[in-house]
């Protein structure tokens, strides 16, 4: 006798399954809900009570832990012994299980959900089910994905069985599963109980899109998702134009995505493998995009621009005559789409998760054998008791302009300096090996993009302390009027001295942004 044993949480095509089943010959042992669907439907299923002789109890948490069940699924079809040991306790082979589990994931998604109600939801008989028919692929078919029933099906109709190759890959798929589920259930109580540095960390991500390739055409690359949706990511956006992603789209548009959850008003920002090469802000969108622009009119091409506000029509005909890799915002008006919409390949990708911006969480970075986890340097208030390091303070124009500075540097690789005014970045000297390295290339740059008619006050940020005299000198030599720093270093005093003697101030903020 040939045994299918069905019991799963989401019955979608269940019912077609079970017909293939049945078609064969293929008896079908079920439980609780899934055996009244199928009974309804008109076929015949045995009951797994009846083959176990005890009912379901405990409010169905114990209905499959029998041996008469896992001595079926795990015995072995070519071992003599084994084959007597089924004879002598009555013991019917089962080849083939059809499980999925409680809905854990789903309950946990639900803000409205309890402890108790996730505990509920841990499902203790189906994976054990799940893991002893994998471990016997040899002989048992186990599926756990609805996606795959197809293959069964086929398979039945085309040789009336299924061949080890299958069942090996759906196995593997099986253990996929089950690791998963448990990967999930041990995030959740971890964070439950608050343990900060677990003894093992186990992670789980789903798969999104398969990309052409990573970084370089020669390497093979995947995107993988949370299991649960984290509303102020990529994986969220909806892509409603262009081509498909690439690994350095991903990169650089998540990069973008952390910059402007910094900025409250309407804000433009582009970025290109991964810095930013302008950011404006304004009283409109419309305006801060201009800005944004006039910041960088060359680096910006083959870019990244993300805004904080709806994409107007307006806003459209600007980014329009300009080649852009992706465009993200909250939103797109009709009138714009139709405008984008003339660039076939530009990636138009709308996310609704602006409100919520970054909330706290782990970031998880590979190296070659292991794994760097550290909290994410998420979005703080704005500071309006840094410090003044001399004898200067900074009026209330330089704090804006100054607090402008401070939220740009933070996303800029380090050695990084950010040459500002209170609403356009001038100036970024990014990744470079010593600070008055990437000092000089931040003032350069914004000897460049200043206009002259602009009188806003022209600051600079550091993402770590000056280590030296020569990057305030320096900066004090060429026109700046007030830094921001984190402050720190045992030459602090000489670099103090610089901006004393030319009468600016500079603001210590006590904490630092490097960026790797």
């Amino acid at each position: 006798m040939t045994r299918a044993l069905i019991s799963v949480s989401d019955k979608s095509g269940i019912v077609d399954l079970a017909k293939s089943f049945v078609a064969e010959g293929i008896e079908i042992l079920s439980t609780g809900g899934t055996q009244k669907v199928l009974e309804k439907a008109g076929l015949s299923v045995t009951s797994v009570e009846s083959v176990t002789g005890f009912p379901e109890m405990m409010d169905g948490r114990v209905k499959t832990l029998h041996p008469k069940i896992h001595g079926a699924l795990l015995g072995l079809r070519d071992r003599k012994d084994h084959l007597q040991a089924m004879e002598d306790h009555q013991i019917v082979p089962i080849d083939y299980v059809v499980v999925n589990l409680y809905p854990f994931k789903e309950t946990i998604a639900n803000p409205q959900s309890t402890l108790s109600d996730a505990i509920e939801n841990i499902d203790i008989g189906g994976p054990s089910m799940i893991r002893s028919a994998a471990k016997n692929y040899a002989s048992v078919t186990v599926v756990t994905d609805p996606d795959d029933y197809a293959l069964i099906q086929e398979s039945l109709k085309e040789k009336g069985e299924t061949d080890l190759e299958l069942r090996a890959r759906l196995a593997a798929k099986a253990f996929r599963h089950t690791a998963q589920y448990d990967a999930l259930i041990a995030q959740y109580l971890t964070r439950e109980v608050g343990e900060e540095q677990p003894e093992s960390l186990t992670l789980t991500y789903q798969l999104k899109q398969s990309l052409r390739y990573g970084e370089n055409s020669h390497q093979q690359a995947q995107f993988y998702e949370e299991l649960l949706p984290v509303a102020f990511s990529l994986t969220q956006a909806i892509q409603i134009q262009g081509k498909e992603l690439s690994y350095n789209n991903i990169k650089d548009a998540d990069a973008a995505l952390r910059m402007i959850a910094e900025f409250k008003e309407p804000t433009a920002i582009a970025l290109k493998h991964m810095n930013p090469c302008g950011v404006g802000k304004a009283d409109t969108i419309e305006q801060a995009f201009e800005y944004c622009f006039e910041a960088d009119s060359t680096s910006i091409y083959g870019g990244i621009v993300v805004v904080n506000r709806p994409v107007t029509k307006a806003l459209a005909q600007l980014l329009r005559p300009i080649f852009l890799e992706i465009v993200i915002a909250p939103s797109f008006d009709s009138e714009a789409l139709e405008i984008l919409s003339q660039k076939k390949n530009l990636r138009v990708m709308a996310l609704s998760g602006f409100k919520e911006g970054i909330q706290p969480a782990k970031e998880y970075v590979s190296v070659m054998g292991g794994l760097l986890v550290q909290d994410q340097d998420i979005p703080q208030e704005e500071n309006e008791t840094f410090q003044a390091m001399g004898e200067k303070e900074a009026d209330s124009d330089l704090r804006e302009a100054l607090a402008f500075a401070w939220k740009v540097v933070k996303h800029v690789k380090s050695n990084a300096i950010v040459v500002t005014n209170a609403y356009q970045t001038l100036g970024i000297g990014a990744g470079q090996m010593n600070r008055v390295g990437a000092c000089k290339i931040a003032i350069e740059e914004a000897g460049q993009h200043m206009k002259q008619e602009d009188h806003s006050p022209m600051v600079l940020a550091s993402d770590a302390f000056l280590p030296m005299r020569d990057t305030a000198a320096y900066a004090c030599a060429h026109g700046i009027q007030a830094i921001i720093q984190p402050g720190g270093s045992i030459h602090d005093e000489d670099s103090i001295e610089e901006v004393d003697q030319a009468g600016i101030p500079m603001l210590k903020t006590g904490i630092r942004h490097f960026r790797h």
